[in-house]
C-alpha cells in the first residue's frame, strides 16, 4: 500500500513487573500474554522498518490510561472508592505511573511530524502518585472521609491465593486474584525520554484531568 509511516501503540507491559523505574532501555521481561504479544507486534513492525531506511516507525508504550468513558483499571479503582467498597492492601506507599487519554492522543498527533527513523517512547504523565495519594485525592474530589480501610499485604496475598484455588475448582474466573493483588501492591513506575528528544508538552494537567474524569463519571 506504499505506507511509509506507522505509529504502533504498544504498552509498558513489555517490561513486566520488575518494580524498578523503567525507561525505554529497560530489559523486556513481560509476564503475561498481553505484554508478550505487544512485544511480538513491535518486532513485526521493526522488521518492516528495517526493510527501507526511508520509512518511519514510532512505537509508543503508554502506562495505564484513564479518562472519561474508559473502563480500565483506573476506572475500576475509582468506582470502588465511589461505592465505598475500596480496601487498601499493604501500606499504600507503592508508586503508580498513569496517563490521561487526551495527552496520549496529543502525543500521537505530535509524532505525525517526525522524520524517517525508528522511535520508541514510553508515555507517562507526571507526577507519579503513591496509591495513598491517588486514593486520598479521589476521596477529596468525591467529598468522602479521608480514612482508608487497610489489610496487611500478606493477608491480601493469602486471600488472593484462596480465591485462585476456588477459581480452579469451580472453573470460574473472579475479579480478584493473586496476580492482580501482587500487581496492585507493587511499584509500576516509569520514565520517558520524550522530554529529552522531542519538544512535546502535555496540554492537560494530570491532577485536573483526574478531577474532570471523576466529576464526569460519578458526580454529573
Amino acid at each position: 500500500k506504499s505506507i511509509n509511516k506507522i505509529i504502533f501503540i504498544s504498552s509498558v507491559a513489555v517490561y513486566g513487573n520488575s518494580g524498578d523505574i523503567n525507561d525505554e532501555s529497560a530489559s523486556i521481561e513481560y509476564f503475561n500474554d498481553y505484554g508478550r504479544t505487544k512485544y511480538e507486534a513491535e518486532k513485526v513492525f521493526t522488521k518492516w522498518y528495517e526493510a527501507d531506511e526511508n520509512r518511519s516507525l514510532i512505537i509508543v508504550r503508554p502506562t495505564v490510561i484513564f479518562g472519561p468513558g474508559n473502563r480500565g483499571n483506573i476506572y475500576n479503582l475509582l468506582n470502588q472508592i465511589y461505592k465505598k467498597r475500596f480496601l487498601m492492601i499493604g501500606d499504600g506507599n507503592n508508586v503508580k505511573s498513569i496517563c490521561y487519554v487526551k495527552n496520549v492522543a496529543s502525543f500521537i498527533i505530535h509524532t505525525l511530524g517526525f522524520k524517517p527513523g525508528l522511535y520508541t517512547f514510553n508515555y507517562i504523565d507526571k507526577p507519579d502518585f503513591t496509591m495513598n495519594e491517588l486514593v486520598l485525592l479521589t476521596k477529596q474530589i468525591l467529598n468522602q472521609r479521608k480514612s482508608i480501610l487497610r489489610i496487611p499485604k500478606l493477608l491480601g496475598f493469602f486471600a488472593g491465593k484462596t480465591i485462585d484455588i476456588f477459581s480452579n475448582l469451580l472453573g470460574k474466573s473472579f475479579n480478584i486474584s493473586l496476580i492482580r493483588i501482587k500487581k496492585f501492591t507493587s511499584n509500576s513506575q516509569f520514565t520517558t525520554s520524550i522530554d529529552n528528544h522531542t519538544d512535546f508538552k502535555p496540554p492537560y494537567d494530570l491532577k485536573e484531568s483526574l478531577n474532570q474524569t471523576i466529576v464526569y463519571e460519578f458526580l454529573e
